[in-house]
């Protein structure tokens, strides 16, 4: 498996609740919920995010903008209102602000489609974490036929419409994302960019393919087809740290969302991410997690994840 399709696998539409809203200006909605990742998408019209201390940003339709929470952050038609502008909060509880018509009966109103994950897991949040309090990514691939259907497959019931919602959202989010850390002022994390490198690269694809197995400094300099020493040097001046520290942190990733199975006993875990005991792996997670994986596995199942609904527009 690709090393982002990976990363990304567990960002799905379980977490993240929709929602519609038509505008007429002057108007502003104040997204207040925290939500890990807001996915807003404009169907017609413009607007500015507004992040919380942060400069305003422009997305039209054909872009497409994420907000990383969990700070409030301002959906409007003029970034700069006149004062005592009304605001309206927007919590997914109840739904987006604004007034749900036919879209059909409308010439030029602002339509805004947005979605909130709740991105829990560990994994995806290993890249997520990176981003920019807010980013706006240009539709470079001309998805006008996919706005379009996703605008029909908001505005009107049909068989199966939750799952439609479900994986196209998934699929805005995902391109969004991946365009974004293709684009020069990203900045992604130090190993995603290593993977391209013809000496770290192989080391980190064959760590990602393989957790469990127990690699060595001097197997993985194989995989790339260069000494342990050459491997050692290039990967820690690459990635930050040398191959065994990197595979103890990615094994520990993974174990925390393997924890959050109840179905999993720590023993199963801990074999799973290349452990032959329960002993060693608690000591490792607890080293570099701050807390024993049953204390994880605890907290992780006192906050699960929320219910997939679709946020009522308002």
């Amino acid at each position: 498996m690709d090393v982002f399709d990976e990363l990304l696998g567990g960002v799905r539409g379980r977490g993240a609740v929709f929602g519609r809203s038509v505008l007429w200006a002057p108007w502003s909605l104040r997204f207040t919920d925290g939500a890990y990742l807001t996915l807003c998408v404009p169907l017609r019209g413009a607007g500015w995010i507004v992040p919380e201390g942060g400069a305003p940003l422009r997305v039209e339709v054909g872009e497409a903008a994420i907000v990383r929470g969990p700070a409030p952050f301002v959906f409007t038609d003029d970034p700069e209102p006149a004062a005592g502008a009304a605001v309206r909060d927007v919590r997914w509880s109840g739904g987006l602000g604004g007034e749900q018509v036919p879209l059909g009966e409308i010439d030029a109103p602002t339509v805004l489609m947005a979605a909130a994950y709740d991105v829990q897991a560990a994994v995806p949040q290993r890249l997520l974490r990176v981003l920019p309090p807010a980013l706006v990514v240009a539709d470079e691939h001309d998805c006008t036929p996919m706005r379009d259907y996703l605008e029909a497959q908001i505005a009107g019931p049909g068989p199966g419409r939750q799952i439609v919602l479900d994986r196209l959202l998934d699929w805005m989010l995902v391109c969004t994302l991946r365009d974004w850390f293709d684009r020069p002022e990203a900045e992604p994390p130090r190993w995603y960019g290593a993977l391209g490198d013809e000496v770290a690269g192989p080391a980190l694809r064959a760590m990602h393919e393989d957790p469990a197995h127990p690699w060595t400094t001097a197997e993985l300099a194989d995989r790339a087809g260069v000494s342990r020493t050459t491997l050692a040097k290039r990967f820690t001046e690459l990635v930050g740290e040398g191959p065994v520290a990197y595979l103890t942190e990615w094994r520990m990733t993974l174990a925390a969302d393997l924890l959050a199975r109840p179905e999993l006993t720590v023993a199963s875990v801990a074999r799973r991410v290349g452990y032959a005991d329960a002993f060693g792996f608690s000591a490792a997670f607890k080293r570099l997690r701050g807390e024993s994986p049953s204390a994880y596995r605890q907290q992780t199942a006192a906050t699960p994840l929320p219910r997939n609904r679709e946020a009522p527009a308002g």
